[in-house]
């Protein structure tokens, strides 16, 4: 494969000016610091191209020196858009680190006139980032929701492409006549490879993330802080169903605040919304991590148990009234819960069954004079 200086130059600047161009468009949009850093790495790196192509023009020591710097940096750049990524801060000691040691070595005449160890170190180097962002990726991938697999192969495929270079390149990027060598034509060809396709899977993982980010609030009640009404539709019509098959038990609570436009009207919505809050979090916490818990109302909060009989259920009800009377509300005694239990399979498993049902132990409740727990008991025929 030969490819004139010309040709290298125009194909390798012109790709990553390009796919830089549509990284500062992207991050613009959206401003994910992801997309900045990356398009920040592909600027550099192009930049870095741009002064690779001095050489032979008298002063070689420009290219050899600030070309390999800003391409080194360029991978810090590309580490440090993932490790944003998976929720880590950036590291400046860790960007300038390979540029500062490029630097202090090239002040050392042993290493600047040698070609071979030059090209060893900064392949090296180049590998290390290359495998850093790739350990930012497998380190956090239990947190991470989106696919990190394309992006953690095209990682590795670019270090170990660079530690294959470490090892087998010995020759200048050109001959004498302008004709590039054939190693060096594999670099040019790997890092427009490189460039476009960690530009993709990077849009890829961002894309996907935020999707899921808007799917997650669209389930979500802002005050609260647990599900909605949607959310818990969904999850609850699939828990049962995996409850009945499994002929496994499964108890409702369905949960109001009794005099609760009273406190709205006397001390504010400020004062209603903290207590909303304060019950979702104290359903939350009471709860166990396989429950289904949401707010499906204005002041209406509901909470699924599987695997739990009408007793564990009425404990837990218990517990969390009591909780609720303590905390230290506006007016003492001013609000309180009801509380309406009922058995899953009482409702033959179907959930607006069971919705019904926990309404008719809810109103029970409230006509026994509130701030109590009620369970559904059917009456004999």
């Amino acid at each position: 494969m030969q490819l004139n200086l010309a040709t290298l130059v125009m194909l390798d600047i012109y790709v990553l000016l390009l796919v830089s161009v549509l990284m500062l468009h992207a991050w613009t949009r959206g401003r994910d610091r992801t997309l900045g850093y990356l398009a920040a790495a592909l600027v550099v790196g192009s930049l870095g191209a741009l002064v690779g192509t001095l050489r032979g023009l008298g002063f070689d020591w420009v290219p050899v020196v600030f070309s390999n710097l800003l391409v080194l940096f360029s991978a810090a750049l590309a580490w440090t858009a993932l490790r944003v990524f998976v929720g880590h801060p950036p590291s400046r000691w860790g960007m300038a680190a390979g540029g500062l040691l490029w630097l202090g070595l090239c002040l050392l005449p042993a290493f600047h006139q040698s070609l071979s160890v030059r090209i060893t170190v900064g392949s090296l180097l180049m590998a290390l980032y290359a495998v850093l962002g790739a350990w930012e990726l497998w380190r956090s991938r239990l947190q991470l929701e989106v696919d990190y697999r394309p992006t953690l192969a095209l990682m590795l495929l670019h270090a170990g492409f660079y530690v294959v270079r470490a090892f087998l390149d010995r020759d200048l990027p050109f001959d004498p006549e302008g004709q590039s060598t054939p190693f060096f034509s594999l670099v040019v060809l790997e890092t427009l490879l490189y460039a476009i396709g960690l530009a993709f899977v990077t849009l890829s993982m961002v894309k996907e993330r935020a999707e899921l980010l808007y799917k997650s609030a669209a389930l979500r009640d802002p005050l609260t802080g647990i599900g909605n009404r949607r959310a818990f539709v969904g999850a609850a019509g699939r828990l049962l169903a995996d409850c009945a098959r499994l002929r496994r038990p499964a108890v409702l609570l369905l949960c109001d605040l009794d005099h609760f436009k009273r406190v709205n009207d006397s001390f504010g919505h400020a004062a209603g919304d903290q207590a909303l809050a304060d019950f979702g979090q104290i359903l939350m916490d009471r709860s166990r991590q396989h429950d289904l818990c949401a707010r499906i109302g204005g002041e209406e909060f509901v909470c699924l148990l599987a695997g739990a009989d009408a007793a564990a259920a009425l404990s837990l009800a218990e517990r969390i009234r009591h909780e609720f009377a303590e905390l230290p509300f506006v007016a003492e005694g001013q609000l309180s819960v009801s509380i309406g239990i009922a058995e899953a399979l009482q409702a033959n498993y179907q959930l607006d069954r069971l919705l019904s049902l926990a309404d008719e132990a809810l109103y029970a409740a409230k006509a026994a004079g509130r701030n109590r727990v009620e369970l559904y008991r059917a009456e004999p025929r």
